[in-house]
């Protein structure tokens, strides 16, 4: 919830290919009242009606700032599409399936403001088609990672972090392993009564030492046995959640509580791993640009290499976006994502008019762009 992180991707659909061009991305904050507001929303927090209809509106006229802001500045003033994601706010999962899930950004604000159609909504569907709306990842990975050797884990580091493993053996897996910088951020404003939104490259874990019976709580939270395909949000993962484990094992000093959440993200997402026989962890999100987090990270994952998705043509810190702006593309193109075709459209300045479905199954992903096919910019 820092911001906007807005991609523009040329895609190109050749045959049972997706070839994805990366041409530029920006990471767009919120304004502090906008971030105050989302976090006051919340569980464990009461909210109202009017306090979600004026976030989906102030939302989605941050998103439409930032599309237009890419449009201008990356996209040279030209685009076919736009896709949205949209900010989740609630994540409803009851006896390990998913319910619902709630992504605010209304998307007419994206449209009036671009004059592009937008796809919108995309995790609903899934959700309503048995499927847990997250992590979406898994239609961008499975693609992208097809055919390396060995088992690759594709980790994202979020407020949540989540996996999808992909293999020579078997379909590819995406859970959410458990909380990526949620609780972090969480014990940043516990500790500084609000002042900071977060542990600058994790300077107050690095200082601080593991505490081994708060990690022992934290890590029997029944989340962690659960067996994929699984799903959280931080409407598990929050402030309570801390204060809960805090009350069983009492004071623990800001910068060892900082470090222990550290070694709780690593060990979940290492074990998570390693269960999976994975050789190789390719990461992105905001948490690799945590030094204390990555450095656990690798101490627990050895001697499985950790490398960044930047090494293999994705800029870790835009993938989710790129991942967006092929959900967007694939539905504009009438392919399937999961086991639907996933969101809804809003058009654009002009009459809707949609592409000839694809008739070809899509099975691959080239971080690239070749001559002919069809394409559109999202």
């Amino acid at each position: 919830m820092d911001g906007v992180d807005v991609a523009v991707a040329d895609l190109l659909l050749n045959g049972d290919a997706i070839d994805l061009q990366p041409v530029g991305h920006s990471e767009l904050p919120y304004s502090l009242e906008l971030r105050a507001a989302l976090l006051d929303v919340l569980p464990p927090n009461a909210t109202t009606a009017e306090q979600v209809c004026r976030l989906d509106t102030a939302v989605g006229q941050a998103f439409a700032a930032a599309a237009g802001h890419a449009l201008t500045t990356i996209a040279d003033g030209r685009a076919d599409l736009v896709a949205s994601l949209g900010q989740t706010v609630y994540h409803w999962v009851s006896d390990d399936r998913a319910l619902g899930t709630l992504q605010l950004g209304q998307p007419a604000w994206i449209a009036e403001a671009t004059g592009l159609p937008v796809v919108s909504d995309l995790r609903a569907r899934d959700v309503a088609a048995g499927g847990h709306g997250a992590p979406l990842a898994i239609v961008l990975d499975r693609l992208w990672l097809a055919g390396q050797p060995g088992v690759t884990a594709a980790l994202n580091i979020g407020g949540i972090a989540n996996i999808t493993v992909v293999g020579p053996e078997g379909p590819a897996v995406a859970f959410d392993t458990g909380p990526g910088n949620a609780l972090l951020d969480a014990a940043a404003r516990m500790i500084s009564g609000g002042v900071w939104h977060q542990d600058v490259d994790g300077d107050l874990a690095a200082q601080g030492k593991v505490d081994a019976a708060l990690l022992e709580v934290l890590l029997a939270d029944p989340y962690y046995t659960l067996a994929p395909p699984k799903s959280t949000g931080k409407e598990r993962f929050h402030t309570e959640h801390i204060a809960a484990a805090l009350a069983k094992v009492g004071h623990v000093a800001g910068d060892d509580l900082l470090a222990t959440l550290v070694e709780l993200t690593a060990v979940t997402v290492a074990d998570a791993c390693l269960e999976r026989g994975v050789t190789r962890v390719v990461a992105s999100g905001g948490g690799v640009r945590n030094p204390t987090l990555m450095a656990a990270l690798r101490r627990r994952l050895a001697p499985v290499s950790l490398v960044t998705s930047d090494e293999l043509g994705l800029p870790s810190s835009a993938k989710e976006a790129y991942l967006t702006a092929l959900l967007g593309f694939l539905t504009w193109s009438g392919v399937p994502a999961t086991t639907r075709v996933l969101g809804a459209v809003t058009p654009g300045a002009s009459p809707l008019c949609l592409p000839v479905p694809a008739t070809t199954e899509v099975t691959r992903l080239r971080v690239a762009v070749d001559e002919g096919g069809s394409r559109a910019s999202a």
